[in-house]
Order: C-alpha cells, then sequence, then structure tokens
C-alpha cells in the first residue's frame, strides 16, 4: 500500500513524458483551477456550519427529536438514534459526538451502539456533500437530488437497525 502513490506518480511522469505534456504548467494550471473553486465554495460551506450551528442552539433539533422519535421507533430505528438520524445530513462531527455519547451510554456492544455505528458508517453529510458537489457544478436545483439522498439515508438506516437486530 505505501507504494501506491510513488506508483502512480512514476506512471503520470512517464505518460506526460510520452504524450509531451508539460508537466510543471499543467500542474500549477490544475492549482489555480482548484484553489478558484476552494474559494467559491467559502460561502456556501460558511451557510451550512451557520445553520448546523442555529439547528443547535435552537433547539430545532430538541423538538424534531421529540416529534419523529415515535416515527422512528414505527421504523424500526430506536428511539435513542432519533438524534444521530436528524443530525447526520447536517453535520459528520455533531453526529460523531453524538455516536461517542451513545457508545459512552449504553455500551459499544449494546444493539444501540451497533445500530449507531451502521446509521452512521452508511449515511452521509448530505447538506456538506451537496454544497461542496454543486456548488463546483453551478447547480440550482437541488431540491430533488437531496431528497433522494434523504430517502436512500432513511432507508439504509432502517435496513441497517434490522440487520442490527437480526445479528
Amino acid at each position: 500500500m505505501a507504494l501506491i502513490i510513488p506508483v502512480i506518480f512514476i506512471f503520470v511522469f512517464v505518460f506526460s513524458a510520452i504524450k509531451r505534456v508539460n508537466i510543471y504548467d499543467s500542474f500549477t494550471e490544475g492549482i489555480k483551477e482548484a484553489f478558484n473553486f476552494t474559494v467559491s465554495l467559502l460561502p456556501c460551506l460558511a451557510a451550512i456550519f451557520m445553520m448546523c450551528e442555529l439547528f443547535e442552539l435552537s433547539h430545532l433539533s430538541d423538538l424534531l427529536v421529540k416529534a419523529f422519535s415515535p416515527v422512528c421507533s414505527f421504523l424500526g430505528i430506536p428511539e435513542e438514534l432519533t438524534k444521530l438520524v436528524l443530525i447526520k445530513p447536517f453535520s459528520g462531527s455533531a453526529s460523531l459526538a453524538y455516536l461517542n455519547e451513545i457508545i459512552s451510554k449504553y455500551g459499544a456492544d449494546s444493539y444501540v451502539a451497533r445500530c449507531a455505528c451502521v446509521c452512521f458508517g452508511s449515511s452521509e453529510t448530505v447538506f456538506y456533500i451537496s454544497a461542496v458537489y454543486f456548488a463546483g457544478l453551478k447547480v440550482k436545483k437541488l431540491a430533488c437530488p437531496i431528497i433522494c439522498v434523504l430517502i436512500a439515508t432513511l432507508i439504509s438506516t432502517i435496513v441497517a437497525c434490522l440487520v442490527c437486530r437480526v445479528m
């Protein structure tokens, strides 16, 4: 595994030499594009981070947890995971902190902790990823892809809890 990066580097260098591509100019041009892309992402990322913080500070997350706990329980998701399921699409670090809290409270081998770990690993920070990917593509109509990913996340969470229950 330690040789993968050097092998790729050597392959690109040899291939560029064969194709007679100026490696340094191509590299600096790529860096310029990457820098401009990163700068264009900053407003989107700042908005996502601010919304996550407001979500927690306004206690809207607590209200949503109370509202969705019965729904999660009906779908086979332990009620203790409701906050994790709601926070994960917004913030990976907040959901990781809550995952640690679940493991500390219930123990690593408990059903709830196993479900939490599988749910955490089988879902993604939807809004962060959509901000990063779609901002680069300058896509404006995000509702349909985000809804599809949120539905897929919910289905993966239900299946994850079902698998943890069976195992």
